[in-house]
């Protein structure tokens, strides 16, 4: 299994090697603003048709499609206690790192007796996609709710598919009972983004939506984005960069490839490293460990448009990482904090060669829900701001207003607002307009 290899690749070669792999999505658009026009429209009864045609989930009413106290405990009671055990340890590092990120107030006064204040609020309603399916993300609750109730969100609206016995994932409900989810429903694909979004009577609305998904689940929220809630950002497929010299394993490397590469067919792996003899052990183990993985078939899929390029100038093994802008980027270089300091495009970077990406993906504290597709640019990852929006307060008292009263009318009467300048005049008492 050959993985394209470029050497030397000439700048105007980058923006072309720094492509994804992507599906054309117009085949689905229908689909999807149908199916949130019915929800809209018939509300719980559109979701009742759905969920029984795409999920087999057999059920006769939408009360069955809340998660109820009693499958809560059943849940707790299936999941095996290690399990559980590392579950509570992730979270307890998941909620230590966000609870660090709490925003403090800025109260400044900006002239005398002008006083500005910006403080953070919690986003009031949340709702958290939790996909189901072949591999079911309960990491992905803790992610998602951990820092949703560290920023105090009032409500914690969860959704995933249930399994054709009409129950989710029991490692998914207890994970988001630890988390502290407010309500829990058994609800998938486009469906639940639409529910979420417009509301129905078992589902309200809710003011901004997160979370990964399949196609459907991606174009319904980018649809919704549009007109019906605020979402956390744009998202394609899973992606990983290794940057490496002689002084990385090349076993480290090669398993740090394929765990973005197992996710699904499209994800993306990059290895960007100084030397042939680096490019070829890594590739050699690759070979050796796909071999030994149980997603074999998925993995050799997402090969197939992943790729390895060889530097030997190190600027441009950085340069071409700030171009890539990944999702994730592993820094297995000597002296590899001179490079993350120059690194300014990446969703989350993992430091040295005993830092797994798998450990940020589950356990660390640092959040795995990340901009891809070279969205890591312009986008942060998720974090506590995301769960919180910052309001501005001011207060000025008649001094600070006449110390500012005529900057303000000189200004508003320059745009030919004298309504503006009016508010002014009338709070001194005076007449210019």
């Amino acid at each position: 299994m050959a993985i394209d290899r470029y050497t030397e690749p000439s700048h105007t070669l980058w923006a072309a090697l720094a492509q994804r792999a992507s599906e054309n999505d117009s085949d689905i658009e229908e689909s999807v603003r149908s199916i949130i026009e019915e929800v809209r429209r018939d509300s719980d009864e559109a979701l009742l048709r759905f969920e029984n045609r795409f999920d087999g989930a057999g059920f006769t009413c939408p009360s069955q499609m809340e998660v109820s106290q009693d499958e809560v405990r059943e849940a707790e009671a299936a999941v095996p206690q290690d399990l559980k055990d590392a579950i509570v340890a992730a979270y307890s590092n998941i909620r230590r790192f966000h609870e660090a990120q709490m925003p403090q107030v800025v109260d400044v006064e900006t002239a005398p007796g002008v006083r500005c204040i910006q403080k953070a609020v919690p986003v009031r309603r949340v709702g958290l996609y939790i996909p189901g399916g072949r591999a079911p993300l309960f990491s992905t609750v803790l992610m998602l709710a951990a820092p949703a109730k560290v920023a105090g969100c009032k409500e914690i609206v969860l959704c995933t598919p249930p399994g054709k016995d009409g129950k989710a994932n029991p490692v998914i409900v207890y994970a988001a009972s630890l988390c502290g989810c407010t309500s829990i429903f058994k609800v998938g694909g486009a469906q639940a983004v639409a529910a979420m979004a417009c509301g129905t009577q078992l589902i309200g609305r809710c003011d901004k939506i997160y979370g990964p998904g399949n196609r459907f689940v991606m174009k319904a929220k980018q649809m919704v984005g549009l007109t019906q809630a605020a979402i956390d950002m744009p998202a394609g497929p899973s992606e990983v960069m290794v940057l490496a010299d002689s002084s990385a394993d090349p076993e480290f490397v090669a398993s740090d490839f394929l765990s973005q590469s197992e996710h699904g067919p499209d994800s993306q792996s990059i290895l960007v490293c100084d030397s042939q003899e680096v490019a070829d052990a890594v590739e050699a183990a690759v070979e050796r460990q796909t071999a030994l993985l149980s997603r074999g078939g998925i993995v050799a899929q997402a090969l197939s448009h992943s790729r390895i390029i060889v530097f030997k100038d190190r600027n441009d093994i950085i340069d071409f990482a700030n171009e890539y802008a990944p999702e994730h980027l592993i820094v297995s270089l000597e002296d590899p904090w001179s490079a993350v300091d120059r690194i300014h495009a990446a969703g989350s970077v993992f430091v040295g060669n005993y830092t797994p990406e798998s450990a940020g993906d589950y356990a660390s504290g640092t959040n795995h829900t990340l901009p891809t597709s070279g969205w890591a640019r312009s986008f942060s990852g998720l974090n506590l701001d995301a769960f919180m929006r910052k309001m501005t307060i001011q207060e000025i008292s008649r001094e600070g207003l006449e110390g500012l009263g005529g900057t303000i009318r000189t200004m508003a009467m320059a745009e030919g607002l004298d309504a503006h300048a009016a508010a002014v005049s009338l709070r001194l008492g005076t007449n210019e307009q």
